[in-house]
């Protein structure tokens, strides 16, 4: 979440810069001032009452050496007083702080200079293409189709097992997840990641720390009795496990990757949207998360965009990436990167990964510092990127890849899959 130094510094800066994101900041910024103003006064006029029955308190036992009984009753009436004045100020302020942070949780994060206004997805910026021209076949079918002629998605038997959007993988196709799930994760430890394999399911704190809650509650599953969400990607546990730490110099940056299954309600999605892979409730993910020094979150974020290019490249796709507009930009990121995959079969660009950068505020609502070269502590920047997610990516791959004698498996899988054509 914003700091409250940010918005004591520069209010209106805050509410500009979030009417990029379409967001009315200011009737919240000015409330969050207006509490943040009151819960000083109050522990100011607190601190001068606690002053004042600390002199009286010292007073007493002063008229009781001297045997005035009489005198040290009414100091003693008059600390008693300062005690009830004093516990109806903390209330006071407790309730102010309680309002305060309930409303500083309702901002979202201030985007970057480099995110331009915009409503919607139709005003992101294409930054760059690449990848191959995709050539289909006559008579070529979208995955789904394919998926049916092979034999390896069943979305009939995922529904009935537990619903639409959770498809059983069967033989090559399940091979193929777990190709791609280990050929990312090998790409990421190559490029200095730790691997790391974290729970699934997280609690209340977590979702908070990294802003999915109370942002997108109605958007998780929710474990009623245990209180527990199932996540909706690795980001929300594997930063976590940097909450309330202060990182020592020496151990910036942090460098993380994870493969987890992902769970999303994805409420009010239909339509072609949610045909076959494009969108699903449960999905298979691998994920890389970094933890940065300010002055060096920029071009972590640059390398990270390039590493996911790269993963782009090596799988022969056609590509092309996005800098999100204000208005398409998450409520945590200040910045985020899409990347696309052309789906010749479809006729419409997937996206396969966000590559962001929150700066501080994950860190500030994870408490998540470190300790620079002076021993002066400060927030840290957080990161993370999709590396990849796995539906879409397996659509493009099967649709773009399709032959009359099969489907071809890139060359660079075929050592994780041990067969280089699905027929």
């Amino acid at each position: 979440m914003l700091t409250l130094k940010t918005l004591r510094d520069d209010p209106q800066a805050v509410v500009e810069k979030l009417a990029i994101k379409n967001f009315d900041a200011k009737p919240i910024v000015d409330r969050v001032l207006e509490l943040d103003s009151l819960r000083r006064s109050l522990q100011t006029e607190s601190d001068a009452i606690l002053s004042q029955q600390k002199t009286l308190s010292s007073q007493i036992g002063a008229l009781m050496k001297q045997g005035d009984k009489q005198g040290a009753e009414k100091v003693k009436e008059q600390v008693a007083e300062l005690k009830a004045k004093s516990g109806e100020l903390l209330k006071k302020m407790d309730e102010a702080q309680a309002e305060l942070d309930s409303k500083l949780v309702l901002l979202p994060n201030t985007p970057c200079d480099l995110v331009k206004p915009g409503k919607g997805a139709e005003d992101n910026e294409v930054v760059k293409m690449g990848g191959p021209e995709v050539q289909l076949p006559e008579g070529a079918l979208p995955h789904w189709d394919l998926a049916s002629k092979y034999d390896i998605i069943d979305f009939d038997l995922g529904v009935k097992i537990t619903g639409a959007g959770f498809p059983v993988y069967k033989d090559k196709g399940a091979k193929l997840q777990r190709a791609l799930i280990n050929f990312f994760l090998d790409c990421n430890t190559a490029a200095g990641y730790k691997e790391v394999e974290p729970p699934v399911m997280v609690n209340a704190a977590s979702g908070f720390g990294t802003g999915q809650l109370p942002d997108k509650e109605g958007q998780m599953y929710h474990a009623n009795l245990d209180d527990f969400y199932m996540v909706p990607t690795a980001e929300v546990p594997v930063t976590n496990i940097f909450r309330d730490v202060i990182l020592p110099c020496d151990q910036v940056p942090q460098k993380l990757t994870a493969y987890t299954p992902c769970f999303r309600r994805e409420a009010g999605s239909y339509g072609k949207d949610v045909r076959g892979l494009n969108r699903l409730h449960q999905f298979d993910k691998v994920e890389i998360v970094r933890v940065e020094k300010p002055e060096n979150s920029y071009a972590a974020l640059d390398e990270m965009v390039a590493h996911v290019e790269d993963l782009v490249n090596k799988l022969g796709l056609k590509y092309r990436i996005l800098r999100l507009c204000g208005g398409d930009l998450s409520f945590t990121s200040a910045i985020t990167y899409d990347f696309e995959l052309w789906s010749a079969a479809q006729g419409r660009w997937l996206e396969i990964s966000s590559v962001s950068n929150f700066e501080t505020y994950q860190a500030n609502r994870l408490h998540l510092r470190y300790r620079d070269e002076n021993g002066k502590i400060n927030l840290a920047h957080t990161l993370n990127g999709s590396s990849l997610a796995l539906p879409r990516v397996v659509a493009a791959l099967l649709e773009d890849n399709q032959t009359p004698e099969g489907i071809i498996i890139p060359e660079v899988l075929r050592p994780y899959t041990g067969f280089d054509k699905i027929d």
